[in-house]
């Protein structure tokens, strides 16, 4: 369950695809993590004594703290997530308890999990699933027991009670098919094989997806009480007929296929392990639960909340659904803006937790052009992707970048900055126009000017009262 193996300059590399600048934290980020692979390479008993080296990362908002962790997540394939420090709340008040964090990795882990085994099974699984489609397609004759036939399917019955399903009427009838019928099926079978039916609708069974949102589970796990499966148990999987496409009738059939062709015990095991092995928590607004960051003392106690953050971050055994999950080498990745406070306000023992800190740089003019530019989601490409589904060529001008990116600038120093993210608001205001109007121009190629930029928002950024509320 080793995290991928790529050496730092490789992460690195991968990083700047997507983030621009913040040398120091990808480095020291990209460090962490093949600290991680090294560490899997050794003998057992050392590999227990090497513990993750956390990371805090220092600097304002929008400046990509966030976005170096979860992209740093897709590159190694790990099991990621991201919380915010401030939706906890001390032990014994009421809200989301420390220990969920880690609850809701072992979530995301079991996930990732069960598309990696069901990959290894897919094939068989398509097989089968092909088998039942055929049935589906052309249906046996269903004899009752009046008419004198066996009636009850008793092992497909055990099946779907064991599933949690009540059983359906294809299970409590006895299936005849006569010889018509098997020419048929080969028939359909062939014509399945060469993708003719791909798109001819099909009616099957599937689980109500609905029950699982609106069940019990899900109305305490919003209020941050986790039952998890005990309350689902009580409310055995409820199945509904709906009409599909071939094509999608059958991922749905390879899904169930391949859940029978896997072991859970061994799927939440191995989730474990990916978790405990390869896990990312990126904790966020980390500044806001020191003590400096109370305005008053009504709120609830900020440093009761690092106290019980701390022991995670230390290393300890946490209860899920799955089985304990041991903490010790889950690598824990904090991040704060620290405007009122410093690193130093967080109690002594969940500072030594950190022990690699590094400062992002804020974001200046030339950052801006980068960043409408360089990555391979640059906010540019998309706008420019977007609205080229109207048949409009949008062509920016390297001036009418600057331009942005200067007004940009401007606009977060006179009024709250916010990093790059006050580049949404203002390429959204500047092409407000065009994204209204575009459906109707049927086609056409509009060039975005320097001239054009100042027109549309070069005046509003200019008057501090006006940027404030608009821009």
């Amino acid at each position: 369950m080793n995290p991928i193996d790529k050496t730092p300059k490789q992460i690195v590399k991968e990083l700047n695809a997507y983030i621009i600048g913040q040398d120091k934290a990808k480095r020291a980020i990209a460090i962490a993590l093949r600290n991680r692979y090294r560490r899997m390479q050794l003998a057992e008993d050392m590999q227990e004594e090497i513990t993750p080296k956390n990371v805090l990362m220092i600097g304002p908002t929008g400046v990509g703290k966030t976005e170096i962790a979860r992209r740093l997540a897709k590159i190694v394939q790990a099991p990621f997530m991201k919380v915010e420090a401030t939706k906890f709340t001390e032990v014994g008040y009421v809200g989301r308890d420390v220990e969920s964090m880690v609850r809701d990795l072992v979530e995301v882990a079991y996930k990732m999990e069960v598309e990696f085994q069901f990959e290894q099974v897919r094939s068989k699984a398509g097989r089968n699933a092909n088998k039942r489609l055929v049935k589906l397609l052309v249906p046996a004759i269903k004899k009752n027991k009046k008419e004198g036939v066996e009636e009850i399917n008793i092992g497909q019955m055990f099946q779907e009670i064991q599933r949690g399903q009540t059983p359906s009427l294809e299970t409590v009838q006895k299936e005849v098919v006569t010889e018509e019928i098997k020419k048929e099926r080969l028939s359909v079978k062939e014509k399945l094989n060469k993708g003719l039916l791909e798109n001819q609708e099909v009616t099957l069974e599937v689980n109500d997806s609905s029950q699982n949102a609106k069940g019990p589970s899900a109305i305490f796990n919003k209020l941050g009480i986790d039952l998890g499966d005990t309350l689902n148990s009580l409310t055995p999987t409820k199945r509904v007929k709906r009409t599909m496409t071939v094509s999608q009738a059958r991922e749905h059939l390879i899904q169930e296929e391949a859940e029978k062709l896997t072991n859970k015990a061994d799927i939440a095991s191995s989730a474990i392990k990916r978790a405990e092995n390869t896990g990312i928590i990126f904790i966020d607004e980390i500044d806001k639960i020191t003590s400096k960051s109370q305005r008053n003392n009504g709120e609830i106690s900020r440093e009761g909340v690092q106290r019980d953050i701390l022991p995670i971050v230390e290393g300890s055994q946490i209860e899920t659904k799955y089985g304990l999950v041991n903490t010790d080498h889950i690598l824990f990745i904090a991040s704060g803006a620290f405007h009122e406070s410093k690193p130093s306000d967080l109690i002594a023992e969940l500072q030594g937790r950190f022990p690699i800190r590094v400062e992002l740089d804020e974001l200046k003019a030339e950052d801006f052009v980068k960043i409408l530019t360089e990555p391979n989601n640059a906010l540019v490409k998309q706008y420019i992707a977007l609205i080229g589904t109207d048949n409009v060529k949008v062509t920016f001008t390297i001036e009418a970048i600057r331009k942005i990116s200067e007004i940009a600038y401007h606009v977060n120093h006179e009024n709250e900055n916010i990093g790059a993210r006050r580049l949404h608001t203002i390429l959204e205001k500047l092409l407000e126009d065009l994204l209204f109007e575009g459906p109707d121009m049927q086609m056409g190629d509009i060039t975005i000017t320097e001239a054009y930029v100042q027109d549309k928002i070069g005046n509003i950024a200019a008057d501090k009262d006006l940027s404030q509320y608009i821009l």
